[in-house]
């Protein structure tokens, strides 16, 4: 198995999770966030990741000297089990103003109020100890075309994301793409149009991107490519790994559990691309089967986890000089079942048979 030395790995409290569905309430006991903290390090996990009302519970309730003294008190409790924040996201899609999008609303004062709270999970971000502020543009979209300009859209994204940096000079912001849900249609689906709005913001150097697996599979992508298209451009800043069985609601299944093989490719692409030496996190965001019980409901991170260390070793272990033949002898077919083989852990007749011939031609 992989190390803690080669990889961090975080999660986010809501990754221990009490079963509620698009089709369905709730079906486990919620579970204090004190206790989820301390699963974390049993578990083999460094990181959280943090909305800001989780680092501050009802902030938007709280004086800024409150804020401050409950973001200081969550450090220390982290820092009392060992763990550090990976980032703070300002979770603007849970407030009733933010039903048409925080940012890109039509009612200026709701775009007023998405600013100043992302203002404040900036705050909160270096009052954890982290410079990295996610956005996931969870209601940035619409249900109807004719309600919103894109174009229009896109300019508020852009001046609010310089505001935001702005704001503080240190802090970088990587932009979580998502194609749909919760709105129908959502603004920045994929990595590319996330490093393209990077590109016209005050700072590009401080906008990257966190790519998802199911959000990837959900615009129809392969999410190992379009974590070598944000690799390549230097912008892959974090990753929340998971699984997604067909293009229907976002599913957070546990790392690898519907197709192994495209797992296996995005850890690839992540190893080739030696992000273990970055120091960013391997993030998990997957939640516990809703048939799970509740005394087994962390097992799930667990086996995520298991699966990352397992293809680690995997992708270390990968026959290259003999993939790299038969690319060359453009033997696609073979090069399928060595792919194929090296998962299962079989040998391939098939394979030994013509490397033994190659040999004896040689």
């Amino acid at each position: 198995m992989t190390s803690q030395a080669d990889y961090k790995f975080s999660f986010g409290p809501w990754n221990i999770h009490e079963g509620a569905d698009p089709f369905g309430p709730t079906v486990r006991d919620s579970v204090d966030f004190a206790a989820k903290i301390a699963v974390y390090k049993r578990l083999g996990f460094d990181g959280v990741q943090l909305h800001d009302d989780d680092a501050v519970a009802d902030l938007e309730d709280k004086s800024w000297d409150e804020i401050q003294a409950e973001a200081k008190e969550m450090r220390r409790l982290l820092e009392s089990e060992g763990l550090e924040a990976e980032f703070v996201a300002p979770r603007l899609w849970e407030d009733p103003r933010g039903i048409d999008g925080g940012l890109t609303a039509n009612d200026p004062e709701v775009r007023r109020w998405g600013v100043e709270r992302s203002k404040k999970a900036v705050d909160i971000a270096k009052l954890m100890g982290t410079d990295l502020v996610v956005l996931w543009l969870a209601r940035e979209g619409t249900y109807i075309r004719e309600s919103k300009s894109a174009r229009v859209a896109y300019d508020r994204l852009v001046e609010a994301i310089n505001t935001m940096l702005q704001h503080d000079p240190t802090i970088r912001i990587a932009i979580e793409p998502k194609p749909n849900e919760p709105m129908d249609q959502a603004y920045v689906p994929t990595i590319g149009h996330a490093l393209a709005l990077a590109e016209r913001t005050c700072d590009p150097q401080r906008v990257g991107g966190l790519i998802e697996t199911a959000h990837a599979q959900l615009a129809g992508l392969d999410p190992s490519d379009e974590m070598a298209f944000a690799l390549g451009n230097d912008k892959l800043w974090s990753v929340h790994l998971n699984d997604q069985n067909g293009l229907k609601f976002d599913q957070d299944k546990s790392f690898g559990s519907a197709n192994l093989r495209a797992a296996f490719n995005q850890v690839r692409v992540l190893e080739e691309a030696r992000y273990f030496d970055t120091g960013r996190y391997i993030g998990l965001d997957v939640k516990a089967m809703r048939t799970q019980e509740a005394s087994r409901a962390t097992q799930h991170l667990a086996n995520s986890k298991a699966v990352f260390e397992a293809l680690v070793q995997k992708a270390r272990t990968f026959p290259e000089q003999q993939a790299q033949q038969l690319i060359a002898d453009r033997d696609y077919e073979s090069l399928e079942m060595l792919v194929l083989s090296h998962l299962m852990g079989v040998a391939c007749p098939e394979l030994q048979q013509q490397e033994d011939y190659a040999t004896q031609t040689a």
